[in-house]
């Protein structure tokens, strides 16, 4: 089975397709890194309907606390509840067992308006070249 192809925002979250018109989100490696060690996460209700740049929820570490913003709009139909227990998912499996929400999408057209994974690599390496020259 190939990779699924994940798309990202400049606030350093993720959307990867799961199902029919369904996503799941999560934040990058890099939005992981800067934060620290996660020590609470909150989700959004399920049922909830949202809009793309609507706040759904916080991310909380030793450092900082982040808000978690939907990239598309829709319809929360799950929360990794495990991150209740179990913040340090995120920190472990950023894209993976750390994913916050999945979203039933209202428009899958907006998809094609966040950066692909090239797009975002390329963000990154500037942030991260920024970052050195501090």
């Amino acid at each position: 089975m190939n990779e699924m192809k994940r798309y990202y925002t400049e606030e350093h979250e993720w959307v990867m397709p799961i199902g029919e018109d369904q996503v799941r989100l999560g934040i990058t490696e890099y939005a992981a890194k800067e934060l620290g060690d996660v020590v609470y996460v909150e989700l959004p209700e399920v049922g909830n309907k949202v809009s793309s740049g609507d706040e759904i929820g916080t991310v909380e570490s030793t450092k900082s606390a982040s808000v978690i913003f939907s990239p598309v709009s829709g319809e929360i139909v799950a929360a990794n509840e495990e991150l209740e227990d179990a913040p340090e998912l995120v920190n472990e499996g950023p894209l993976n067992e750390g994913w916050m929400t999945e979203i039933q999408l209202a428009n899958p057209d907006e998809l094609a308006e966040l950066l692909s994974e090239e797009d975002y690599t390329a963000l990154v390496a500037e942030l991260e070249a920024d970052e050195e020259e501090e």
